[in-house]
């Protein structure tokens, strides 16, 4: 199980008969489900119609609590939560699983901070897969997500201010200047899992440059590694961009997909994640 933080190609999604559990978005008209009452061509024109970006919100523990319930009981559980560091989704997902145990003690659930978000996650959930198919055990394989997670590296670089500016998070002042100057944003997920501004580099071309420049100071040996990538509504960009990373770096296979509505809504058009493991 994961939530509507995690960005997950289909291919991958579909091998493993994922449960979501979504967050919910909040527009001025109403509140809906990320991924379940909205999508994404739904999401970007209601956008374009009220010029707002929406209010995120975690799943309730009951959310959390009502989706365990459902799997079978003798399915041990394990989800992977949206980063601590940016929702209250995992400290959620655990109060869920805390009532749960409670009328069922005899349940297995695992709740992993995963310290990432989109691609991030799926790289983890394609790390389960795998260790699925090779028989290992629930603990096992707990306990290799859990090592998987602190050597998990996931950058992204934006391509517009606008959902930033919009959303409050940047100063209007500071987003004129910075567009006037064509300044791009790169970014990484920290080891507490929160997002931190990197580096400020002008121009697309630059930004860029740099963006795949920094996945060899942070990984080696990308021909034993997987890539994964997750684009805001600019898949010719994401396909041009993950070309040239395959170039410079041998990675063994990549997963490419787009940004759902909640990480589109923070992230703004053309934004890029990758994750990739450092060792």
């Amino acid at each position: 199980m994961t939530d509507s933080g995690a960005d997950i190609p289909k291919e991958l999604a579909e091998a493993m008969n994922l449960q979501i559990v979504p967050l919910y978005l909040h527009f001025k008209d109403g509140e809906y489900k990320s991924g379940v009452d909205i999508d994404l061509p739904a999401f970007y024109q209601k956008i374009k119609e009220t010029n707002e970006l929406p209010q995120s919100a975690a799943p309730s523990p009951h959310d959390f609590y009502e989706a365990y319930k459902k799997v079978n009981k003798e399915k041990p559980i394990i989800m992977l939560s949206i980063s601590k560091g940016l929702s209250s989704t995992y400290e959620n997902a655990v109060a869920g699983k805390n009532i749960l145990l409670e009328e069922e003690p005899d349940r297995v659930i695992e709740v992993l901070n995963t310290k990432t978000a989109s691609c991030g996650v799926a790289l983890l959930l394609h790390e389960a897969k795998k260790k699925i198919a090779e028989n290992e055990t629930f603990d096992q394989i707990v306990a290799h997500l859990s090592r998987k997670i602190e050597k998990t590296t996931s950058l992204f670089v934006l391509k517009t201010l606008e959902n930033l500016i919009m959303g409050g998070r940047l100063d209007k002042v500071k987003g004129a200047l910075a567009k006037t100057l064509n300044i791009k944003l790169l970014m990484k997920g920290s080891e507490e899992g929160t997002i931190e501004v990197t580096e400020k580099v002008r121009g697309e071309k630059r930004s860029i440059r740099r963006f795949i420049e920094q996945i060899g100071e942070y990984t080696k040996n990308a021909e034993n590694k997987i890539i994964a990538m997750s684009h805001c509504n600019d898949e010719t960009r994401a396909k041009s961009v993950l070309a040239d990373i395959k170039k410079k770096y041998p990675f063994k296979d990549a997963y490419i997909t787009e940004t759902g509505p909640l990480i589109s809504t923070y992230c703004g058009k053309g934004a890029l994640v990758i994750a990739f493991f450092r060792d």
